[in-house]
């Protein structure tokens, strides 16, 4: 039987035959355009809500930086307004330990967007009133700042947590009547699952694009409240 002729090829184009290929797909560069980012902020935070908790007047000489909680909050709420996201706000007691502080008045009016405060005795911010707004509503990233880290915000972000929602516990917005109390509280709720975060982290996560029309005025928040960003910071953070 006669043989098929024998193919030479030159070595040069042998080593390309024999040589594996790998996929094409894996072989293109993959470029995060501004929709991209966009997008994969988006999914990090689709649904933002923050939570205010029990910052009120009787409380301003017992808490641990209590005036720079208060900071931090209003930077967060003057945030949420520009950007549009829903506030909920709690007293606990409010006939005896009185109204949430005043700083903060001018951001709490009543309206689509911020809820009227909710008073209670549970220390957990998860109470029915607010708790049955969300109802069958799907997952949300709440924001929690507040006091006192290891009791009423401790207790909401679990709530929120076995609730099936997502939750951001503020370092540089929560605080406690004994300052040794806070990194104990933020270590557990780390390990429960929480992102313990900072303000302008969180702000700029909000945000998630330098494209969204918002950039601006944000950029004009942060720089505004920058001073009082470091101060906070250097009182609570090293704490952590």
């Amino acid at each position: 039987m006669p043989t098929a002729p024998t193919l030479r090829i030159p070595f040069q184009y042998a080593a390309q035959l024999i040589r594996p290929r790998p996929h094409r797909l894996l072989l293109r560069p993959r470029f995060l355009t501004t929709a991209t980012m966009s997008d994969t902020a988006a999914r990090r935070l689709q649904r933002p809500v923050i939570f205010v908790c029990d910052l009120q007047d009787k409380f301003r000489n017992a808490i641990f930086e209590f005036d720079k909680v208060v900071k931090t909050t209003s930077k967060l709420l003057r945030a949420a307004e520009t950007l549009k996201i829903p506030v909920y706000t709690t007293t606990q007691n409010r006939a005896r330990l009185g109204d949430t502080v005043s700083e903060l008045a001018p951001f709490l009016k009543e309206s689509d967007l911020v809820r009227a405060p909710v008073d209670k005795t549970k220390f957990s911010m998860w109470v029915p009133e607010i708790a049955t707004q969300f109802d069958g509503k799907g997952a949300h990233e709440f924001l929690v700042v507040g006091i006192e880290s290891h009791i009423c915000v401790t207790q909401t972000a679990l709530d929120l947590l076995a609730a099936g929602h997502k939750v951001y516990v503020l370092a540089d917005g929560v605080s406690s009547c004994n300052r040794e109390e806070v990194p104990i509280a933020l270590a557990r709720l780390r390990h429960e699952g929480v992102t313990v975060t900072t303000s302008e982290s969180v702000i700029y996560e909000m945000m998630g694009d330098a494209a969204r029309p918002e950039f601006k005025s944000i950029v004009g928040l942060v720089k505004d409240t920058g001073k009082d960003t470091k101060e906070v910071l250097q009182a609570l953070a090293p704490k952590i």
